[in-house]
């Protein structure tokens, strides 16, 4: 006889256009909690499939209806930034494991050894395989050199996270414009568990909106690279600047007839590009602070369906 886990225990899945893998998704993580935990819900947050994503969840869930499992249906598609953002806030486990996709690349063992981790006083224990696309790996290589945080940010597959973390982040922003990213620097306890793959994986499982937007407002937010690009362009054409005064001032003198108009018509148009680079920072700037200040609405629901 197997011992169940007493904890209650939340699953939120991001399904988006998903129909020909949320079936045996669905399958192998219910099988899982099932078998390990007396209480648990699944909410799949349906961001706005186009397909028949939505029928396949009520199909499995008519084949086992024991289980509880709610449907969070998006108004319109919103990313999977926002869509989890809408799933966490609808959970109600003590711990709750975070899928950004339907992609099962491991052992279905593995999500179990995530939540024993858990258990050993990691409030956020997420898994990966290591792959990532080169411009994933730029930007994590980046934010780890730039943002301080005590734990490197890298690639994952699947994390669970604790009732207190969700608690953490939620004090610290209304809007979370990158989950990862204030995750890691919400002062918990953290652990990162790495995985074979069990399969070929070449479906990458960013799926955000606007993966770049995403990066670039997370390096404004969680890491000084902005202050010290627009630094050091200034100091660049500040120094420019003065070698080309002293430039003038020294063939004025010398009664030497100006001759350097085409370089000191490219130190203009430097000075005019180091400018507007720094201007594009700032107002990347002003627009997260005026989004993360004016925007109240975090994400549109159209519906919540509860089925059980």
């Amino acid at each position: 006889m197997i011992l169940k886990q007493k904890t209650f225990i939340s699953a939120v899945i991001y399904i988006h256009n998903a129909e020909d893998t949320i079936a045996d998704f669905l399958e192998i993580i219910s099988g899982v909690l099932d078998e390990s935990f007396e209480k648990f819900e699944i909410i799949c947050v349906n961001d706005a499939s186009m397909d028949n994503s939505k029928k396949i969840i009520i199909e499995h869930l008519n084949q086992h209806p024991n289980y509880i499992l709610s449907i969070v249906n998006l108004s319109h598609y919103q990313g999977v930034e926002i869509a989890m953002s809408a799933g966490i806030d609808s959970a109600i486990g003590d711990f709750v494991f975070e899928f950004d996709d339907t992609i099962i690349d491991f052992e279905p063992g593995l999500i179990m050894e995530v939540y024993d981790r858990s258990m050993q006083g990691f409030d956020i224990v997420s898994c990966g395989n290591g792959k990532s696309r080169v411009s994933s790996k730029w930007f994590y290589s980046i934010f780890n050199r730039y943002s301080g945080t005590q734990y490197a940010l890298k690639s994952e597959t699947f994390r669970i996270i604790s009732r207190r973390a969700i608690n953490r982040v939620n004090s610290m922003s209304i809007n979370i414009p990158y989950r990862k990213a204030m995750y890691y620097n919400c002062g918990l306890k953290m652990d990162y568990m790495h995985y074979q793959p069990t399969s070929a994986h070449d479906n990458y499982r960013q799926k955000l909106k606007d993966p770049y937007d995403t990066a670039l407002t997370s390096l404004v937010l969680f890491s000084n690279i902005a202050y010290k690009v627009s630094l050091i362009l200034t100091f660049v054409m500040m120094f420019l600047t003065l070698g080309s005064i002293c430039y003038v001032v020294v063939i004025y003198i010398k009664g030497i007839p100006i001759e350097g108009y085409t370089t000191m018509m490219i130190l203009i148009s430097g000075a005019f590009f180091a400018l507007f680079a720094v201007l594009a920072i700032i107002i990347k700037y002003l627009s997260v602070i005026t989004g993360l200040v004016f925007q109240k609405q975090k994400y549109m629901i159209e519906s919540i369906e509860k089925v059980n």
